[in-house]
């Protein structure tokens, strides 16, 4: 596993860049998951924009004048912090992370005041430059904007949204991780830890009122996303396996079975060593985790070097390949499906059954409900499924009548 992009390039190249101890891999795959959605969002708009199914927008801005003192503030907000934190921690990071958790350094008030308040006056005098240059008065336009020109800003809702749908749903289920990022915070205990169905509520509500807002058709909208958003789900299980976050499935000490011969051993059951959460000690799902040793075949990353035994599930290697899977085929139908919001329909079919059948080999809280014995993720999997099939139907009546 590779904690940090610092592991994977140390490991796999043997290039020892200590600043990269500061991108978490699991983050950096939650962003590219983003960039994926949005690529596959600005080609399904622009496809419905030249099919007239999205219009221009008409709106008010106003041109010119002179910069707000709230923009200068904010700008010097941004630089100094930039300065004051990041770049200090870029520029000593060999010094610094030699021993311990960058994320110790992150988030304490270690920093250079003095480079932050040269980033600040850059940021500041750039923006005051910029107003300078542009030289115009004050003045309001009515311009009209193209539905891809929503593409940023849909994302960033969509982003903000989801992820805090996300945390508040895993924190429902697991309240203890709220005292445990108190106690040590850090962005892998902020980050780590994301119910998926919370950001789908979330996220799509947020979207939803963005869509209000702006007169965008939500269901062709809706339909837009669909892809887009299993595509996305899939690359941020991929951050799942290669940091070892925990989303594992269960002990699986099963002989491999002999189809699957010619493939690597860590495909049917793995320890996930050097995970990211660090496991140490007896877990209620079956499996030990362990430190790693010298006579194990895999290097010790400092801070990390555990492993689960038995081995488990790799069960995010596996929905990464349903969902890469699911989003083929619903990228190859899309043009064929014209009635709006039946792709996002189908969407949630593929996505509930995903998910449901998933959670039988995955590590999970489960719950009483009327006698039976299920996880969050069961219950709204369902729900989802038939959402999805309940909007087909109704769809499919309104196109007839």
């Amino acid at each position: 596993m590779y904690p940090t992009l610092y592991h994977a390039l140390s490991d796999l190249f043997g290039w020892e860049i200590a600043a990269l101890k500061l991108i978490n891999s699991f983050g950096l795959f939650v962003a590219l998951a983003f960039v994926g959605a949005a690529f596959t969002l600005r080609r399904e708009i622009d496809r419905k924009q030249s099919l007239g199914i999205f219009q221009p927008t008409q709106t008010t801005l106003t041109i010119g004048g002179p910069v707000s003192w709230t923009e200068y503030l904010s700008q010097a907000v941004v630089g100094f912090i930039l300065g004051w934190k990041l770049i200090y921690l870029a520029l000593n990071a060999e010094v610094l992370f030699q021993s311990g958790l960058p994320q110790r350094h992150l988030f304490s008030l270690e920093g250079s005041p003095i480079l932050g308040l040269i980033i600040a006056a850059i940021f500041v005098g750039w923006r005051y430059w910029e107003s300078r240059k542009s030289g115009k008065k004050l003045s309001k336009e009515t311009v009209y904007i193209p539905a891809n020109q929503h593409v940023g800003g849909i994302v960033t809702v969509a982003a903000i949204g989801g992820i805090t749908g996300a945390k508040f749903f895993h924190l429902l289920e697991y309240p203890e991780e709220m005292v445990r990022f108190f106690r040590e915070p850090s962005l892998q205990n902020f980050l780590g830890g994301l119910t998926i169905y919370g950001g789908l509520i979330v996220g799509g509500l947020s979207v939803y009122i963005y869509a209000l807002r702006n007169n965008l058709k939500f269901l062709p909208l809706a339909d837009a996303t669909a892809p887009g958003l299993m595509l996305a789900y899939g690359i941020g299980r991929i951050g799942c396996q290669v940091s070892g976050d925990g989303d594992w499935g269960i002990p699986n000490s099963n002989p491999k079975p002999d189809w699957m011969g010619f493939l690597p051993d860590w495909m049917w059951s793995y320890s996930f060593p050097n995970n990211v959460n660090g496991v140490y000690g007896a877990r209620p799902a079956g499996y030990t985790g362990r430190l790693i040793g010298p006579d194990d075949p895999w290097p010790i990353f400092e801070g990390y070097g555990t492993y689960l035994d038995p081995g488990v599930y790799p069960t995010a290697f596996y929905e990464t390949l349903m969902c890469l899977i699911i989003f083929g085929l619903l990228w190859s139908v899309r043009r064929r499906i014209v009635t709006p919001g039946r792709l996002f329909a189908l969407y949630c079919v593929f996505n509930g059954l995903e998910r449901f059948f998933i959670e039988k080999i995955r590590v999970n809280v489960e719950m009483d409900l009327l006698g039976m014995h299920v996880t969050q993720a069961e219950v709204i999997s369902t729900i989802t499924f038939l959402s999805g099939l309940t909007l087909w139907a109704i769809l499919g009546k309104r196109r007839k009548r």
